[in-house]
């Protein structure tokens, strides 16, 4: 049996992916601040899933707060730490950028910290597909430069990834960054475009088009994510000559979606059109986001299979029964 840090747990991905793991047996020791960026109801509604089962135990904390994470590390022994927390949204580092600070700067020195004093195996961490901001190059590749983030947001999770190689290349921490790419699912986020979408159409309030819907996302299904996640966390990178324990890679579904589209299956699945206010594109965006996952599929046999169909499908039946509507 191991024994699993999930930070972020009453988030999205890392509800599920603890969900996964006390499945196979695992103990999930989660974290999260429980913050108000979005729904606190949501976020008590997962936790309240994963607290009937024995095997998991939550504590309310900040990640900024380094003795309490300290503390952490020394009363767990962890075998693995799957490091999901963060200050979510490139819209909101516009309006509030010391929270990405605090969280995403901040609160990952401290996971590196409790990493490098207590011989954790292996360090996955989340980063994001905003790192690639204007990237022209289709697909985007680990291998492109990554040097022009167009959020903060992006920068820190950048920022995230050298920090990961540092500590892999001082202290011999294996760690695995994650550049996840537009996930969607049930439990999933208030604040992300299908939510609201949904959100909107059943209440017959128009929905905001950016980019005229003809953004492109590559749109990945909440259960092949946590499948990957989990694959990931068995293969621990290793030292090659002079290297370090230290890898990325993209996860994604690799078939980008054009926004137009999505919006056109969400409609079926809900059976009611969208008012749609078409609208330009907005600042920190980016108009195309389409994942190159081959090394993924090479090294652990990544394999989305979720059609978007199944995926909204399986979304829309989660929404109505949540909301009651």
């Amino acid at each position: 049996m191991v024994k699993v840090l999930v930070t972020g747990v009453a988030g999205f991905i890392g509800f599920h992916l603890s969900q996964k793991l006390l499945n196979k047996g695992e103990t999930v020791v989660g974290v999260d601040s429980v913050n108000s960026y979005y729904d606190v109801s949501l976020k008590k509604a997962r936790l309240n899933q994963l607290k009937t089962q024995s095997s998991f135990s939550f504590y309310l904390l900040d990640l900024a707060d380094r003795n309490e994470i300290a503390k952490l590390f020394r009363e767990h022994k962890f075998d693995v730490v799957v490091h999901l927390a963060a200050q979510a949204g490139v819209r909101y580092s516009l309006e509030n950028p010391h929270a990405y600070v605090d969280s995403n700067l901040v609160g990952f020195v401290n996971i590196l910290e409790g990493c490098r004093h207590h011989n954790i195996k292996h360090l996955v961490y989340a980063s994001s597909s905003s790192v690639y901001g204007k990237n022209k190059k289709i697909p985007f590749s680990t291998n492109d430069n990554v040097d022009h983030p167009v959020s903060l947001y992006a920068a820190t999770k950048k920022a995230n990834e050298l920090m990961a190689h540092t500590y892999s290349h001082l202290y011999g921490i294996p760690t695995t960054g994650l550049r996840f790419f537009t996930v969607y699912g049930p439990w999933g986020r208030p604040d992300m475009a299908y939510f609201l979408f949904t959100k909107a159409i059943l209440e017959d309030k128009p929905i905001k088009v950016f980019n005229y819907g003809k953004m492109k996302r590559d749109f990945t299904y909440i259960d092949d994510i946590v499948e990957g996640i989990i694959r990931v966390i068995d293969k621990i990178p290793q030292f090659h000559h002079s290297s370090v324990p230290y890898k990325i890679y993209n996860i994604g579904n690799n078939q980008p979606v054009e926004l137009g589209h999505f919006i056109e299956v969400l409609e079926n699945c809900i059976g009611k059109k969208a008012i749609k206010e078409f609208l330009p594109m907005q600042p920190g965006d980016v108009p195309m986001t389409y994942a190159d996952v081959d090394e993924l599929i090479k090294d652990v046999g990544f394999q989305p299979n979720t059609s978007l169909e199944t995926g909204l499908e399986k979304f829309v039946s989660w929404y109505r029964d949540y909301y009651q509507c």
